[in-house]
């Protein structure tokens, strides 16, 4: 089945239209909305100390999310885990586990910009393994067995009311990240649809006795918007993509794979990538059905900065006029947990 998602960073450069206030309950507002018009999942980014205010604290907006919604799933994708401390952030996320019904899940993501890490006093080079460590914790003391914190035993509460390992999965953009999640027995989440990674996954499963959990597949496209008229469309937003491409390939290391990538820092290399997609409701119907299972269509409504009713009016007319003829095909859950 098909999942439509909304998707949120807040990038908010000098030149966006509307304040960051504004975003943040635009926000909330469409949420509210894609609810009730057959939407399964919301998809929270995080990064620090960038200017244009992209999301450094996804927990807090996907507690509010949860708190404007009854059914969305909500999705950190990705929590840096490196970056936070263990033992609160198996308290948060158990808190919201409850709070939110079981609609929380979380990828963690090990990062990958040096001045994040700098900016918590956390060693990158160790990151691997801390981030190892950190899963294994939590795993532990949602169990309700005692960690070890500063120096000291802990345990935990309250615990989550989920099965921990569908709280939780594991990211990445490499083999590396699908057999750490295969070693600890969570799900995965991969930056990319690239299906050597699904096979590495099933193969170190395999290798180590144990059933593969679910694969949380990796978009083909980070934005998603729905024309009558394409071509207007790109008038409307190529600023926006373009700021968003550059900046985002500015933060990132060459070395980093993602499916949000682009080579080029203009238009027609925006266009050419694939990472935006601008289409008719025709159009917008074949995408859906060539997606695999699970797969999700992406809209971003408030990329790069662009007007909230640039995105409101790409919403409206995907429920009006591709919603009904995918009514068989969309789900508002995930395919397993």
């Amino acid at each position: 089945m098909t999942v439509a998602a909304l998707r949120y960073d807040f990038r908010h450069p000098q030149s966006a239209p509307s304040s960051p206030a504004a975003r943040y309950r635009t926000c909330l507002e469409q949420c509210a909305w894609a609810e009730q018009h057959g939407f399964g999942r919301v998809v929270l980014s995080e990064h620090h100390a960038l200017d244009d205010g992209y999301l450094p604290s996804p927990l807090v907006v996907a507690a509010a999310v949860a708190g404007a919604t009854r059914k969305l799933t909500v999705q950190v994708a990705a929590a840096l885990l490196p970056l936070y401390d263990t033992v609160r952030l198996a308290e948060d996320l158990a808190v919201l586990d409850l709070a939110s019904g079981g609609r929380v899940e979380v990828v963690a993501g090990i990062g990958y910009r040096d001045v994040e890490f700098a900016m918590f006093g956390v060693d990158r080079s160790g990151r691997g393994t801390y981030m190892e460590r950190q899963l294994r914790d939590l795993l532990d003391a949602w169990a309700g067995r005692p960690v070890t914190a500063h120096g000291r035993e802990v345990v935990i509460t309250p615990r989550p009311a989920s099965d921990p390992r569908s709280l939780i999965y594991v990211g990445g953009a490499s083999e590396i990240g699908a057999r750490r999640a295969a070693a600890l027995d969570l799900g995965f989440a991969p930056a990319l649809p690239d299906p050597a990674l699904y096979t590495a996954y099933a193969d170190e499963c395999a290798r180590l006795g144990r059933a593969p959990r679910r694969i949380i597949p990796g978009s083909t496209h980070g934005f998603l918007f729905v024309a009558e008229d394409p071509e207007k469309a790109w008038d409307d937003l190529a600023r926006f993509a373009v700021y968003e491409a550059v900046a985002y390939s500015a933060a990132k290391p060459e070395s980093e794979r993602s499916s949000a990538t682009v080579v080029g820092a203009d238009l027609a290399a925006v266009r050419a990538s694939g990472v935006y997609q601008v289409v008719t409701p025709d159009e917008c119907v074949a995408l859906a059905q060539a997606l695999e299972p699970d797969q999700p269509l992406v809209f971003h409504p408030l990329m790069g900065g662009m007007p909230p009713e640039l995105g409101w009016a790409s919403l409206e007319l995907f429920a009006a006029k591709v919603l009904p003829r995918l009514a068989t095909q969309l789900t508002t859950r995930p395919t397993t947990r």
